[in-house]
């Protein structure tokens, strides 16, 4: 009782500080005045993080098992990624394009994972035999970290395929105003058209360059959490490999990005280019992470929408 109590309290506390955040992020970004505001949401990333970690942490506990059994439990994982990659991006003073994508990101997974899923699959539950193994938080720990770096490098594609296309940018009207601020003076001689194609190209290539890194990183994720589900279903099922319809599409969600990865080793095909095919690998993953759950079919079947009883 004290713990699914501790957990109400957490989670809800992590969507109302999200939820904040978001709504503070928006003025910012309507109102680029309003500079008081600029450190808030970082400070309110920080205290979801704790919140999520402090949930998964308090169910670990309480069920002697890493909380990654159902979709409501990866989900809240998931958000808590997403708030560790927008951490790290503030770390390492790159924040500002990826800001606009881990935020509503972690809100929308912790929103859907509240109030989409029925309050059944929100109740800690006892692993059914196939999830008893040491392989569980390494194999869905690896492909959830996988999903949460490479969907943020797939949407900094999509962005950049729809700023590639964009007649008109204005870089004053961005979050980046600071920063543009201090380099006025360097184009002020230059033509506002001229200023306005240097910044759009600018931001491409920072688009491109990040989106690159992320899913140089996911990829690995992706590859690792693979590998370590094929060692896990040898000893599960008896075969490291049977086509089951979430390895499948795990199959086909590593193949698309490594084609991207294959493409970006030619320069004339960056760009939009290889950010077309990271926009079809967004679709991708959903498919393969979400879609599959919808239809609660194949082996893995235990993360869909309906419980299974035991």
């Amino acid at each position: 009782m004290i713990f699914t109590t501790l957990e109400h309290i957490l989670i809800h506390t992590s969507f109302s500080i999200i939820s904040i955040v978001i709504s503070i992020y928006m003025m910012t970004l309507l109102n680029c005045q309003i500079f008081e505001l600029d450190k808030l949401p970082e400070k309110g990333m920080i205290a979801t993080f704790f919140s999520t970690s402090g949930f998964l942490i308090s169910r670990w506990i309480f069920l002697n098992h890493f909380p990654l059994s159902n979709l409501y439990e990866s989900l809240i994982f998931l958000s808590c990624s997403f708030c560790i990659i927008h951490i790290i991006s503030k770390i390492q003073n790159y924040q500002h394009e990826l800001s606009t994508i881990t935020v509503p990101s972690t809100i929308l997974t912790q929103g859907f994972a509240t109030s989409g899923l029925s309050t059944e699959m929100h109740q800690p539950a006892i692993l059914i035999p196939a999830l008893q193994s040491q392989w569980l938080m390494m194999h869905v720990s690896m492909m959830l970290l996988s999903y949460a770096t490479l969907l943020c490098g797939s949407l900094l594609s999509i962005v950049l395929l729809v700023i590639t296309f964009q007649k008109k940018i204005n870089p004053f009207c961005i979050s980046q105003i600071n920063y543009w601020n201090k380099k006025i003076n360097i184009f002020k001689n230059i033509p506002f058209y001229l200023l306005q194609n240097y910044y759009k190209y600018d931001l491409i290539e920072r688009l491109d360059y990040w989106s690159y890194r992320f899913i140089s990183i996911g990829f690995t994720f992706l590859s690792i959490g693979i590998l370590c589900g094929g060692v896990w279903a040898n000893e599960a099922w008896g075969s490291y490999w049977n086509w089951d319809p979430k390895e499948t599409w795990a199959f086909i969600t590593w193949t698309i990005f490594a084609i991207y990865l294959h493409i970006r080793t030619n320069l004339n095909w960056k760009g939009k280019n290889s950010a077309l095919v990271a926009s079809i690998g967004f679709i991708i993953i959903w498919i393969c992470y979400f879609g599959i759950n919808l239809l609660g079919i194949g082996l893995h079947s235990y993360g869909s929408f309906i419980q299974i009883k035991i």
